[in-house]
């Protein structure tokens, strides 16, 4: 029976990304596949969104990303403003089924709040769970907001609030017809994702250096997508960049590393992405938190480079050490397998995403995940989750 989904992107990225943004690139596997199986797909988005669905809802017209970091009282007012078009259209279109929510924090808590009348929740994990533990320990979905992780490393961390409101997992997905797929590598090794402490590439940065091997970093800083943009606001003393966390991450621990060998490329997006990736000996991710899957990984091994990262959150899960890369457990060890990555088979690292990560697995899994949140709200299942209610002083 076809469904019609609110999926609630939020306001920071267009769907498809044109460079940065994992949630927003699992989202446009995830739509496209929904809407192959006969599913109505209504997208709460930004106006410069290009993926096709039936219809879109927005406040604003581009994505807000460079205020994400912003004080909380510039950025809180984006989020719910966000939010409001988005209880305007569930209010306005009762044949919703389903509302899936990819929102952090602000999508189950505006949406917990709606009458009982309000369509079933299903809100997609994809941070760290270690963040915002009070909201976690205290949430409350009413029987109708649900959650569901991305693998099983990340839902161990879960507080038991959350394990008790939760359906189940679904691994992101693409499609590996999306990427290049190169079997002869450049000599360079990249990092894929937006600067951070946690995403460690000054880790990445100086092992290359020390190992005298190239690399090329892609993503944002700050929200920034090129060197010369960031530069630009940083030549103004009164921009709010000079306090963004990340930027003093960049600034202070990653760019004292780049020489002409090692350098932040930007954001990058496209055709450049995927030759980027393809063109790569490996994708690095030294990573100091529990990762809770890594669409960029799937990416690069669908590209078949092999990807050597440190032995944390989810990637136990993707990579099959010295199949298609190598697991670390310090840096040391990171070092060593950075100089054993032509011994992996390009073909082998395709493979190992066509068979567990494709975009058709991910959206059956929702499928499922849809139905099941729709019968717990009706209270139809036998099997119905017992809601543990949160614990109050």
């Amino acid at each position: 029976m076809p469904l019609t989904v609110l999926v609630n992107a939020g306001p920071w990225l267009p769907v498809p990304p044109s460079s940065y943004g994992g949630v927003e690139n699992m989202l446009s596997y995830l739509i496209p596949e929904l809407r192959r199986l006969g599913h109505h797909v209504l997208l709460s988005t930004v106006q410069d969104s290009r993926i096709a669905a039936d219809r879109y809802c927005y406040c604003f017209q581009e994505g807000q990303l460079r205020h994400i970091a912003a004080p909380y009282s510039e950025a809180v007012g984006i989020a719910h403003a966000h939010m409001q078009k988005v209880v305007e259209t569930i209010r306005a279109t009762p044949e919703i089924d389903v509302v899936h929510d990819i929102f952090e924090v602000v999508g189950p808590s505006v949406l917990a709040t709606l009458a009982s009348g309000g369509p079933p929740v299903l809100h997609t994990l994809q941070w760290n769970l270690t963040n915002h533990g009070r909201f976690y320990q205290q949430f409350d979905g009413g029987g109708r907001v649900f959650f569901n992780g991305i693998s099983d490393p990340q839902m161990q961390h879960a507080d038991e609030n959350v394990k008790g409101q939760s359906l189940g997992v679904v691994h992101n997905g693409i499609d590996v017809n999306d990427f290049d797929f190169r079997e002869d590598k450049d000599e360079y090794f990249i990092t894929l994702a937006r600067f951070a402490y946690d995403k460690g590439q000054d880790i990445a940065a100086r092992i290359c250096r020390e190992l005298e091997r190239p690399l090329r970093m892609a993503g944002t800083v700050g929200g920034i997508e090129s060197p010369n943009l960031l530069f630009k606001e940083l030549d103004d003393p009164a921009s709010p960049l000079h306090g963004y966390r990340d930027v003093k991450y960049y600034l202070s621990c990653v760019r004292v590393h780049e020489n002409h060998r090692i350098d932040w490329v930007g954001s990058v997006g496209g055709g450049e992405k995927r030759r980027l990736i393809a063109g790569a000996r490996a994708l690095l991710m030294p990573i100091r938190w529990e990762e809770p899957f890594g669409m960029a990984v799937i990416e690069a091994l669908a590209s078949g480079t092999p990807v050597v990262a440190m032995r944390r959150g989810a990637m136990p899960v993707i990579i099959e050490h010295g199949v298609n890369g190598f697991l670390a457990d310090d840096e040391r060890e990171f070092a060593h397998y950075l100089r054993q990555v032509e011994r992996i088979d390009a073909r082998e690292c395709r493979r190992s995403v066509e068979r567990r990560f494709s975009s058709a697995t991910m959206a059956e899994g929702y499928v499922d995940l849809y139905g099941k949140a729709i019968a717990h709200a009706r209270g139809t299942n036998a099997g119905r989750i017992r809601h543990r209610p949160p614990n109050l002083p």
